[in-house]
């Protein structure tokens, strides 16, 4: 059972939900879903997630709901691929949810905490937090009629009609980046804006980068000299048995971690940022599983 104390500071339960829960209602939870965050995880979370305008004087009135069962719906909604109008009476009220969700968005949230839980899971491993090298892809996705026509395309060679997403990983399969592109445009010039987002943030260590064949070209010449990237192409051999690829197995593994939550596994938002927010959502939920 997950409870929280009630405003007046009377406590309802043995742990309280969130650092805020002076302010919101009192939350009395009897049921619990597989996808809901464990205390020690809510533990890491908690204070990463970015503080809400009214303690910031911004001004605004303090939230009314607990962060921990907004995250927890949001997570709900990924991994089961629900819509926001029908999530489950247990979570608050969808709208409260999907606002949140899109406000923590427009400032970058999900992002900055995939970035600090990729680093301490890096840490955890024995490795340095800001990754060398990493592995870049894309993967075609149908559309759902909610999708805006002016954001898909119909990518030829995949028979997709519908949104693309472009990830780099580092070389444990961790998302670095995202971006969402209709289908149409192509996997070289979608890598010209990935590449450098990823190269401006704190992944500024990163100098190696694998690829597949979709990437030949001048596009190699073109990362080392504006970027300082070198990317190294992974050709398929030649042989027509079964073999695995060396370093693209990653990120094809990646993909399909990604894809194994159903919100992934097909678009449906409107904002191609919403989508790309839904995979680093999915990706957080991994490597939080890892961490705690």
């Amino acid at each position: 059972m997950l409870s929280c104390p009630t405003p007046a500071g009377a406590v309802t339960g043995d742990t309280p939900c969130c650092r805020l829960a002076s302010t919101h209602q009192p939350v009395v939870r009897t049921r619990r879903y597989p996808t809901d965050l464990t205390d020690a995880q809510w533990a890491v979370v908690d204070p990463l997630l970015p503080a809400p305008p009214w303690l910031t004087r911004l001004g605004g009135r303090p939230e009314k709901h607990c962060r921990r069962q907004v995250v927890d719906a949001i997570l709900h909604t990924v991994d089961n691929g629900i819509k926001w109008r029908a999530l489950p009476t247990y979570f608050p009220p969808w709208n409260t949810v999907y606002q949140r969700f899109a406000a923590w968005e427009l400032t970058g949230a999900s992002q900055r905490l995939l970035d600090t839980l990729r680093d301490r899971a890096r840490l955890r491993t024995g490795r340095v937090s800001a990754p060398s090298a990493g592995m870049i892809d894309s993967q075609s996705l149908h559309a759902a009629p909610t999708v805006n026509r002016d954001s898909r395309g119909y990518d030829a060679a995949k028979k997709v009609q519908g949104r693309k997403r472009h990830i780099v990983v580092d070389t444990l399969g961790l998302l670095i980046a995202v971006l969402v592109t209709p289908a149409s445009i192509h996997d070289k010039r979608a890598a010209l804006s990935l590449l450098r987002r990823v190269r401006d943030r704190a992944s500024a260590r990163l100098s190696l980068v694998w690829a597949d064949t979709g990437y030949h070209g001048a596009f190699p010449s073109w990362a080392h000299t504006t970027l300082g990237l070198r990317v190294e192409v992974v050709s398929r051999p030649r042989k027509t048995l079964f073999q695995v690829l060396p370093r693209r197995w990653v990120v094809e593994r990646s993909l399909a971690w990604i894809t194994g939550h159903r919100r992934c596994a097909r678009d449906y938002e409107r904002p191609p940022r919403h989508h790309a927010a839904h995979v680093r959502w999915a990706m957080i939920r991994i490597i939080l599983r890892r961490l705690a």
